[in-house]
């Protein structure tokens, strides 16, 4: 399905940011180059019931309340609270039994984060990672069922063959003891395919379907382009898998066998959020070339059309045609035009701020801005962005309702935002 081409530039009546140009900078330097009835972007056996890790209303998680600790200062709306800070942060989790925070270092190094009292100890077991570039350790996540299985699953960058890398998935069941952590019996369910040289645009965001059967995983083009087109590989890619990592039953492609049969949908760039809606739609950001960033809502088997067309330009300068009505691509429901480099993505559930429940928040990487899009149903309405200063890598929302945010390395730090 196409859907009306929808260019949103952030004005300064409902935006303030950073307008330099689109450069990944920390993810790696500028490049030379099936619905259900209801309408959800998910199937109706994805969509069917709430996922046990959504978060749950302020107060109604039966966690621990969060005792600011740290420096508070105002920014609109915001009260903010310096929490800690890290070297090389890219993502972060809830444990969805004690509160606690998982926190990723691209570096390969895993944090657990005790939140009543701020200690934090090194997780053992994590996998040896390329740490090159936009490689690294990446996303964490804990599973559907973590309050029982102690599972987590995690991304990262793999070598391969020949200085080649890709992107993995596995999954590890969580031990903690008294002032320790590991991860043991950790299996790799899920390679990014083919495994290629150069060191960017791995993508590998998880999100779990609201019932808790499906795992979704983005896969960046890796800076080839092309490959993003051809459903013979997982490149440019956003693919659904069973928990185990086999590909799921029914997925669009699933005729072909091979890489195809993982596919959910194509035609992508480098993908760096994914999450569900409370309403049960799949929405993710991803990044465009000069211009042209994206936060897409993803239907299985459609196609998003990176490299053939995109609302930004090539980084040195050949022009690539916009989105348009009848082209055969999906167009973006928000698109930015300069780059905010969008590094993440939350989709808001708590009441704590209660006028946003059901929006996306991004952080800007390029833009040092948090962005709030308005959304309603399939529809991307009113765009707000914040001046944080920092480039801001991921945004995440604790149990309480609070939004939590990670500035990316430079800065690197844990920040909470409460109502001003």
């Amino acid at each position: 399905m196409t859907r009306p081409r929808r260019v949103l530039t952030l004005l300064a009546a409902t935006a303030l940011f950073a307008t330099g140009c689109s450069g990944e900078g920390g993810d790696g330097s500028a490049e030379p180059a099936a619905s259900d009835s209801a309408g959800s972007s998910a199937s109706s056996e994805d969509a069917a019931s709430p996922s046990p890790t959504d978060s749950g209303t302020p107060g109604g998680s039966g966690l621990p309340s969060w005792e600011p600790t740290g420096e508070t200062t105002r920014s609109g709306p915001f009260q903010v609270e310096e929490v800690d800070q890290y070297d090389e942060p890219w993502a972060m989790a809830f444990l969805p039994d004690t509160g606690d925070l998982l926190i990723t270092e691209r570096s390969g190094v895993l944090h657990l984060r005790d939140q009543q009292t701020g200690k934090q100890v090194e997780v053992d077991g994590v996998p040896e990672v390329v740490d090159a570039g936009q490689g690294g350790l990446g996303d964490v996540v804990p599973s559907p069922g973590f309050v029982d299985d102690q599972t987590i699953y995690l991304s990262w960058a793999e070598a391969g063959d020949g200085g080649t890398a890709g992107a993995a998935v596995g999954r590890a069941r969580l031990e903690r003891g008294e002032g320790t952590a590991s991860l043991e019996d950790l299996e790799v369910i899920w390679r990014q395919t083919p495994k290629v040289t150069g060191d960017g645009h791995f993508g590998h965001r998880i999100a779990f379907s609201p019932n808790g059967k499906r795992l979704f995983i983005s896969s960046g083009e890796r800076q080839l382009m092309d490959p993003a087109q051809d459903t013979s590989n997982t490149l440019g890619t956003i693919v659904r898998l069973t928990l185990d990592g086999e590909p799921a039953p029914g997925n669009p492609f699933a005729d072909q066998g091979g890489p195809a049969a993982e596919i959910y949908s194509y035609g992508h760039r480098n993908p760096l959020g994914l999450e569900f809606a409370p309403d049960g739609r799949l929405w993710s950001s991803e990044m465009g070339p000069e211009g042209g960033d994206e936060l897409n809502l993803i239907e299985a088997g459609n196609n998003y059309g990176w490299p053939e067309v995109s609302n930004g330009d090539h980084y040195d300068g050949e022009g690539i045609p916009d989105h348009a009505p009848g082209d055969g691509y999906d167009a973006p429901a928000a698109s930015w035009n300069p780059s905010i480099s969008p590094g993440s993505l939350m989709l808001y559930r708590g009441d704590l701020f209660a006028d946003w429940t059901g929006d996306a928040f991004l952080g800007g990487l390029s833009g040092e801005t948090l962005i709030r899009v308005d959304l309603d149903g399939a529809e991307a309405g009113e765009v707000t962005a914040w001046e944080m200063e920092n480039r801001i890598r991921a945004v995440e929302e604790a149990p309480d309702g609070a939004i939590w945010l990670l500035e990316d390395e430079g800065a690197g730090r844990l920040l909470r935002l409460t109502p001003a």
